[in-house]
């Protein structure tokens, strides 16, 4: 398995999360970083220092990020509008040479109290993200469906995230992000990570304590070493990106400082279970 981070912990922070933070990832020896687009989209300027730093430094990206909750809007121009954006930030994935792209589908809404029902919802998200995977596919990438811990998220439970990949139904392409703190906060067991075996795309680290907090392992209470146990029985051998929100110190010290204790007890953990030197 690689040792990743996602560039996200740098925003609101001094540090250049698509040029400095980069390099500076590297020297704390991570081995690949995933690439958010912030707002869905990428200057030029960002696009070439993230392939500048990524090449001189040795850092591939393994993972692009798109948010979009577009897919199931009850209005059919912004249904097409999200299905074009998300066919874009797939472009801007393979322009950076990641392996895959992470969609965050969102949430079922007005609590399904209204006549836009679950099942409609649902079946607006396929189809969204199945003309994401074609796309895709024809650019070498794979999509990773992140799967979220809170009650009405459309793929919140190993079943739904079964449910969801059957009925997009392109296997080769459309595979499940692992998102360990995602995990625990939904009661989900480690070795339900065998469920998703050979469908797993990428995988995020993190710790929680009760709520949605990205920290580093270590910090909470979720039992990081199964979940890495279990990747690894599963088959998988990508990237294990850190996923960090919030630290503590927002200065640039504090912020390099949460990020090394992140990687460093990732590889640990990686460690422990033979899967890193």
């Amino acid at each position: 398995m690689k040792l990743g981070v996602i560039n996200s912990v740098f925003f609101g922070t001094e540090i250049d999360p698509y040029g400095e933070g980069i390099k500076l990832v590297k020297e704390m020896g991570f081995d690949t970083i995933d690439v958010y687009p912030a707002d869905g989209e990428i200057s030029v300027e960002q696009m070439a220092n993230v392939k500048k730093y990524s090449k001189e430094y040795d850092i591939p990206v393994r993972a692009g990020v798109a948010l979009i909750f577009g897919y199931f809007s009850p209005n059919r121009p912004v249904r097409e509008f999200a299905k074009k954006l998300g066919r874009q930030l797939v472009d801007i994935s393979a322009e950076m040479g990641a392996h895959n792209m992470l969609i965050v589908n969102g949430e079922y809404f007005w609590q399904l109290e209204t006549g836009f029902d679950k099942d409609w919802i649902f079946n607006m998200a396929v189809e969204g993200t199945r003309d994401l995977g074609e796309h895709a596919a024809k650019c070498g990438l794979k999509i990773a469906v992140e799967l979220e811990p809170f009650k009405m998220s459309i793929v919140n439970s190993i079943d739904s995230m079964d449910a969801f990949l059957s009925a997009v139904d392109l296997p080769d392409t459309v595979m499940a992000n692992v998102d360990c703190s995602h995990l625990h906060l939904a009661d989900i067991s480690p070795t339900e990570i065998q469920r998703l075996k050979g469908r797993i795309a990428h995988v995020h680290i993190s710790d929680a304590i009760d709520k949605h907090g990205d920290l580093p392992p270590g910090r909470g209470t979720a039992p990081m070493q199964e979940y890495i146990d279990q990747l690894k029985i599963a088959g998988f051998d990508g990237t294990v990106a850190c996923e960090l929100e919030w630290p503590p110190d927002p200065s640039r010290e504090g912020v390099l400082a949460w990020v090394k204790e992140a990687g460093d007890a990732t590889a640990q953990l990686m460690r422990n279970a033979g899967v890193r030197d």
